[in-house]
């Protein structure tokens, strides 16, 4: 694939200081009217419940799926969350206590990307086998910056058609990436090479930002104007209180439209967010 001509076709938007007085502007003249309800509703929706620890556990990994179980008992007003989030040994577990429609998502070269393919492949294909709905891929950020795309691409690929119809997630480290140009850019070559979402960070490096996330959404704009192929976004990694969240959601929904404002193509990795969001929709439902 011809890189250079591929990255010509969707020349970067905006520069650093555009970037982020239009994030300024969005917060300013938009927050405001996502801060309700429907909205808190909608993240809570959109949440994939992660557990990543070194010392998870089968009895608490059971325990977590427990609580989604009994989500209607507990509070009628809850959506169901978008998905549950386990390192790939668990996901059977996962699978097996799981009674509800919730995405089983597991990990794969988590988290710095820093082994063979085949590797990948085989998590991959490991975890589909053992219940796994949708995978998220760690992009291998060392060899994008050292201006291997073609590498990148095919692992992406490789791992995609492994996946087949199951839902791809690549993340992309966007802190790590450091200017928007490269997060634009990367954002783009994912979503070429077969990526269902683009996911800003693991959580286990640099937190996402507001711009990052604004670059992102640029991208997915950019590509889907050209290809008319809708493409996701997962926000993760620092995501801490609802305002964090509600500002999000307002860049996504500014930037992509409603048309994005669904699960299938809007998720956010925030667990911490969990049971205040269900305080919250509890207190105003």
């Amino acid at each position: 694939m011809d890189f250079a001509s591929f990255f010509k076709a969707y020349p970067f938007p905006v520069s650093e200081e555009e970037i982020k007085l239009d994030v300024k502007h969005i917060i300013e003249h938009h927050y405001e009217n996502n801060d309700n309800f429907k909205s808190r509703k909608f993240i809570y929706s959109a949440l994939e419940i992660t557990s990543l620890n070194a010392t998870d556990q089968e009895r608490e990994i059971r325990k977590l799926v427990e609580q989604i179980n009994n989500i209607d008992e507990d509070n009628p007003e809850l959506p169901m969350p978008a998905g549950i989030c386990v390192y790939p040994s668990l996901v059977e577990i996962v699978r097996n206590t799981l009674t509800e429609d919730v995405g089983i998502t597991t990990v794969i070269g988590f988290p710095h990307a820093q082994t063979f393919p085949e590797v990948k492949i085989a998590e991959a294909s490991l975890s589909i086998l053992s219940g796994a709905t949708e995978i998220d891929m760690v992009m291998n950020v060392g060899k994008f910056l050292s201006g291997d795309c073609t590498d990148v691409y095919d692992e992406i690929s490789e791992v995609k058609a492994t996946c087949k119809d199951k839902t791809l997630k690549v993340i992309l480290e966007t802190g790590l990436l450091k200017t928007p140009e490269n997060i634009f850019k990367a954002s783009l070559l994912a979503m070429e090479a077969g990526a269902d979402f683009i996911k800003s960070t693991t959580g286990k490096t640099e937190p996402t930002t507001l711009a990052a996330v604004y670059t992102m959404c640029r991208a997915i704009r950019a590509y889907y104007e050209k290809t008319n192929i809708q493409k996701g976004i997962k926000v993760a990694g620092g995501v801490k209180t609802i305002p964090d969240a509600l500002m999000y959601l307002s860049v996504v929904k500014e930037i992509l439209g409603e048309e994005f404002l669904s699960t299938d193509y809007f998720r956010i990795g925030a667990s911490s967010l969990e049971k205040e969001l269900r305080k919250e929709i509890s207190r105003l439902g």
